[in-house]
């Protein structure tokens, strides 16, 4: 199953489709992404600013699987989750947001660790 994101002007995620692998199938009988954008376009018609970009379960294509709300970024080739906290900085090798200092690891049975962006730091919860 292969599975695409319709991406529009704005480069914003408005939805993600299942495929059929056999959609998939160029007229070599090579599986592409090309050949599923073809079939997404003729199920849906060619719309002006629309691209259907393949995104992966596995997050083996494109850093992450694509969501509806996030960015796919053309320069990372990546999708891109919506920015959580002004402090957050995107790390390059996963195109995933990370806090400026780590999740604590010691939380007990029922509780959990919280960002608070006031104090720009982990606060524990009962």
């Amino acid at each position: 199953m292969a599975h695409f994101a319709k991406v529009g002007p704005d480069n914003i995620v408005i939805e993600v489709h299942a495929v059929d692998n056999w959609n998939c199938v160029d007229g070599e009988g090579n599986e592409s992404e090309a050949a599923g954008r073809v079939w997404q376009e003729s199920v849906f018609g060619v719309q002006e600013g629309i691209r259907w970009i393949q995104t992966s379960y596995n997050n083996n294509i494109r850093k992450n699987y694509a969501g509806i709300g996030m960015t796919y970024d053309e320069g990372r080739d990546a999708f891109i989750h919506p920015k959580p906290f002004p402090s957050w900085v995107l790390n390059e090798d996963t195109c995933r947001w990370e806090a400026p200092t780590p999740r604590p690891t010691d939380a007990g049975e029922g509780e959990w660790y919280e960002w608070n962006e006031d104090t720009t730091s982990w606060i524990k919860k009962p």
